[in-house]
């Protein structure tokens, strides 16, 4: 039972955290064995847990602490940090982790968790005070979320989310795009980020070194519509209603 309030003050753990309490790594096994035949304790996968708690035996560790514990590295990206962010008013059961090793999907009490591979390694922080969680900042949410919107949130999602993420900082925007290097990511983060009346904050610059960068290819906006209007400032073919899109109309 000592062990358990322990524990508690670590939301997600492994084998080596209990041995810290023991004298060799065969007793903090046993230990572990016993809370987790006394319901104490919940295996989330291989050498990965968490505490149960006492009242309805659900994990104390939440979806973010869990995804930024899977394994060295591994931080909450894309969709899920802007869940995070509380700008999507929608709770998805995927948790969308990106890190430098891979990991297989897995299921624990209601979510899955899915691995991304990272496309950069800026934009990444610790949250203080919240119990190991680390998460792309804003501005790297929004370019990842753009960036993957055909494949993980999906068009209508993201433009609802980046219409509520409100001001950004133009300086790491642009140090990211930077890092990504990517003409069509530029394209689309121009046309989107350019709808809001204040633009999010951003300058005239800004936009300028987006034009800047995204040579003379024609794109679709996105790969679910072949039609649309054609959008000559950023060179993107984009479906009629995209900017008052509900339910998947105009799509």
């Amino acid at each position: 039972m000592n062990l358990y309030f322990k524990l508690l003050n670590k939301p997600v753990f492994r084998i080596a955290d209990v041995n810290e309490h023991f004298c060799n790594i065969y007793s903090a096994r046993s230990a572990v064995q016993r809370l987790l035949k006394a319901g104490m304790v919940k295996k989330i996968r291989n050498d990965l847990y968490t505490c149960a708690n006492g009242e309805n035996g659900m994990a104390i560790a939440n979806r973010f602490q869990i995804g930024s514990a899977i394994n060295e590295g591994a931080y909450i990206s894309h969709h899920s940090a802007m869940e995070y962010y509380g700008i999507t008013d929608q709770v998805f059961n995927d948790v969308y982790v990106s890190s430098p090793r891979v990991f297989n999907d897995f299921e624990f009490e209601g979510y899955s968790y899915h691995h991304i591979k990272p496309g950069i390694s800026q934009g990444i922080r610790k949250e203080e005070f919240s119990g190991g969680i680390v998460v792309t900042d804003r501005e790297r949410t929004v370019l990842d979320c753009i960036k993957e919107m055909d494949k993980i949130a999906g068009v209508e999602e993201v433009i609802a989310n980046i219409d509520s993420i409100g001001r950004l900082q133009e300086k790491k925007l642009l140090q990211y795009l930077e890092q990504y290097n990517n003409q069509f990511l530029y394209q689309k983060v121009g046309l989107l980020l350019e709808q809001a009346d204040d633009k999010h904050g951003l300058s005239d610059a800004f936009f300028a070194t987006c034009k800047s960068k995204i040579g003379k290819s024609k794109r679709y906006f996105t790969t679910s519509s072949k039609a649309g209007t054609y959008n000559g400032i950023w060179r993107l073919v984009v479906p009629e209603k995209i900017f008052s899109m509900k339910n998947g109309e105009g799509i």
